[in-house]
């Protein structure tokens, strides 16, 4: 699949989410097979830029081709600006989000909320394209609710401004995460579009990602909640539907490896003390449905430097490859 010029290889990419999808777990899910991480959601309020979570947020050194960043608003010059701003800094792709459900997104007339005004929705696409010359992409979700679905329509829309790919979350804005997501409109809006299509929503596994391919026909698949705690799924799947073979599922060494990688990349990206405060969540994704998670868990949370973080990681992932082998 491409967007724009670049070729997305592997078609399997990375969702952006709102305190997850930093820098260091992008650069983490390229080297484990995604084809393309998109930045969290950036805002588009230039006032807001220079706060210390933007600042972060908007920290593309070091990052592989092609750059994606995502940009969230309701003021079409405020888009197109925050679109220019990123792309002179670095951006290859420009996404704008009108798929977050989040209230306090909503509330100010921005993600998913923008769903409910198509001729706004048509003055965004239409500014913030003109405004740079790299491609812009799009994600959507169904509708804002069950008696609002209007996802096609506003994929006709897209397309005809000139979005080079859309991706569509299976889910309104009603739904928030709690449905599952449903995938008829993904294939609907597919089968009637010319510009790439993506799928995205309860993606979970490698049998997940061949069964939505095949119902949708999709261009590429976006995975989301899945890569948190699990940032290999993308060679899972990639292996799957190029062999029809499940990779074995990695040794508790080999996560690991993995994840003193990652917290290694969390400390020098944020600085120790922030670092070890945001690793909290990233370990507690890593052990969930684990031996001991919940002691596990409650240790890592009273940490309170990177070696003793570091060293009750090692502990941990030690003593599940010794039970493992021990139950063997």
């Amino acid at each position: 699949m491409y967007i724009g010029p670049y070729p997305i290889n592997p078609p399997l990419l990375l969702a952006p989410m709102a305190g997850v999808t930093d820098q260091p777990f992008r650069l983490l899910c390229r080297r484990l097979g995604a084809g393309l991480a998109t930045s969290e959601m950036t805002t588009a309020n230039p006032r807001l830029w220079n706060t210390p979570k933007s600042r972060t947020r908007m920290d593309l050194r070091g990052e592989p081709s092609p750059i994606a960043v995502q940009i969230a608003g309701a003021d079409p010059a405020m888009l197109a600006a925050a679109a220019r701003h990123h792309v002179e800094h670095g951006a290859q792709i420009i996404d704008i989000n009108m798929g977050c459900p989040a209230k306090k997104v909503c509330n100010v007339w921005a993600g998913s909320a923008l769903l409910r005004d198509e001729p706004l929705v048509v003055r965004i696409l239409k500014v913030v394209i003109a405004a740079v010359n790299v491609p812009v992409t799009l994600k959507i979700r169904p509708g804002w609710n069950h008696r609002l679905r209007n996802a096609l329509r506003i994929a006709h829309l897209a397309e005809d401004c000139g979005i080079a790919a859309l991706a569509v979350h299976g889910r309104t804005r009603a739904d928030g995460y709690a449905r599952r997501a449903e995938y008829d409109t993904i294939a609907e809006i597919k089968a009637s579009l010319h510009i790439p299509v993506m799928a995205n929503g309860d993606i979970d596994s490698p049998e997940k990602a061949l069964e939505v391919l095949r119902y949708t026909a999709v261009d590429a698949l976006m995975i989301g909640r899945a890569a948190q705690g699990r940032p290999w799924i993308f060679r899972e799947i990639t292996h799957f539907l190029a062999h029809g073979e499940l990779l074995p599922e990695p040794t508790p060494a080999a996560i690991g490896a993995i994840l003193l990688e990652h917290l290694d990349a969390l400390y020098r990206f944020y600085g120790e003390n922030r670092g070890v405060r945001i690793a909290r969540k990233h370990l507690g994704w890593y052990a969930k449905d684990r031996l001991e998670n919940t002691a596990f868990r409650d240790r890592i949370n009273h940490a309170g430097n990177p070696t003793e973080q570091l060293q009750l990681t090692r502990d941990y992932f030690a003593s599940l490859h010794t039970s493992r082998l021990f139950t063997a």
